[in-house]
């Protein structure tokens, strides 16, 4: 995975997708604002819509939700059901890997509700891998021309065939639900997070779209090359990631062995968790950590690998996140866009809401779906003629 789609060269391939999926999203924001001048959105459901699509057309090559649904009652029931699929009991600690004497009992069913999700998640991904081997088979004679290395599930089907012992159908289902769980919900959460952020803080958004007029300007779209022109939208993400990492305990590690960490005796077997959170708000490692202050990363750039450790939210080392790369250039596409061509208004006190949600991120991940983040989009008025012609 790391070297097939998450290297330098590889990540240029997918952007093709993203440049087109990004076209969808202003385009049918665009569009459903037009007609009243405005409109209230769900950016919840846009953002993560837009994420989903760019995971499944690099997986499988093809959208989740194609572009004359996405905003209708359509759209909304297949996201609806990918979450059920993929994301039904990801976002809370389960209770029985602490207390394994709880499974023992069925604990609230804990153990029936993810069985239950594996079994749509396997059947969901049987029906993918059945679709591709038909589509193969029809395709037989022009196999060269469409094995390109392209997707995901293409790539790893062709593998198969050189090695089907190691390259099994649970080793290809597994990776793909990597691919959609691992590169998803952070991704559109960490969009999501950026714009609450934003919105409650009109100075930085003045600033950033300053920036991206300046740079970029509104004659065309904002695109990955623009990036290394854009210093501030990098501090804007940075110090989101900081305030909200998606992964506010990181992912668990496992002992293998005895050993010594900081001075602490771990004994072989134990399940130790890396808390974010608390070290991207230590007072002792940030000035006025509890603020949204894009412009301290201005001055941290020279530092070392995760500016002096206290900056983690994708991990540090042979351990840390594959797809961080692939994940901040979406990130980057998408909140670059939506501040290049459109106005936006809180449809309620957003600093209010983020104090709320702030309250309770320190207890449980909040999802999408449990808070989702509402906006009046306004198209604005020197981009109207080239949005009204994406």
């Amino acid at each position: 995975m790391a070297i097939e789609f998450f290297s330098s060269s590889s990540l240029q391939k997918s952007s093709l997708f993203q440049k087109e999926e990004i076209e969808i999203l202003i385009r049918s924001l665009f569009n459903k604002a037009s007609t009243h001048g405005s409109t209230r959105v769900d950016l919840s459901y846009w953002t993560f819509t837009f994420v989903f699509n760019v995971m499944m057309r690099i997986g499988t090559g093809k959208s989740c939700v194609c572009e004359e649904d996405i905003g209708r009652e359509k759209g909304k029931k297949i996201i609806e059901e990918m979450r059920g699929i993929f994301f039904a009991n990801l976002l809370v600690l389960n209770v029985c890997d602490f207390l394994p004497v709880l499974k023992w009992i069925g604990y609230k069913g804990i153990g029936k509700k993810m069985d239950f999700t594996n079994m749509k998640r396997n059947e969901f991904l049987n029906r993918l891998l059945d679709e591709f081997r038909r589509e193969k088979s029809i395709n037989a004679a022009g196999r060269t021309e469409r094995f390109k290395k392209t997707m995901l599930i293409e790539n790893l089907l062709f593998l198969q065939e050189s090695d089907p012992e190691f390259y099994t159908d649970d080793l290809i289902k597994s990776l793909l639900v990597v691919l959609f769980v691992a590169g998803a919900e952070t991704t559109s959460m960490t969009i999501q997070w950026a714009m609450r952020l934003l919105l409650a803080h009109p100075k930085a958004f003045h600033k950033l779209r300053s920036e991206i007029d300046s740079k970029v300007g509104n004659e065309r779209l904002l695109n990955e090359s623009d990036f290394a022109n854009l210093p501030y939208l990098h501090c804007v993400i940075n110090e989101t990631l900081r305030l909200y990492p998606p992964v506010p305990l990181l992912l668990p590690h496992y002992s293998l062995e005895d050993c010594t960490v900081g001075g602490y005796d771990v004994p072989k077997n134990t399940i130790l968790m890396v808390n974010a959170w608390t070290i991207h708000r230590d007072p002792e490692l940030w000035d006025e950590p509890e603020k949204f202050k894009p412009e301290r990363f201005e001055r941290m750039e020279g530092e070392k690998e995760g500016f002096n450790y206290k900056f983690v939210p994708f991990g540090m080392g042979r351990r840390a996140c594959p797809g961080a790369n692939m994940g901040m250039r979406t990130v980057s596409l998408v909140l670059g866009s939506l501040v290049q061509w459109f106005d936006w208004k809180s449809s309620v006190d957003q600093l209010e809401e983020i104090y709320e949600m702030d309250a309770s991120y320190n207890s449980k991940v909040i999802s999408s779906k449990d808070k989702p983040l509402e906006a009046i989009c306004i198209p604005r008025q020197n981009c109207i003629q080239l949005l009204s012609q994406l």
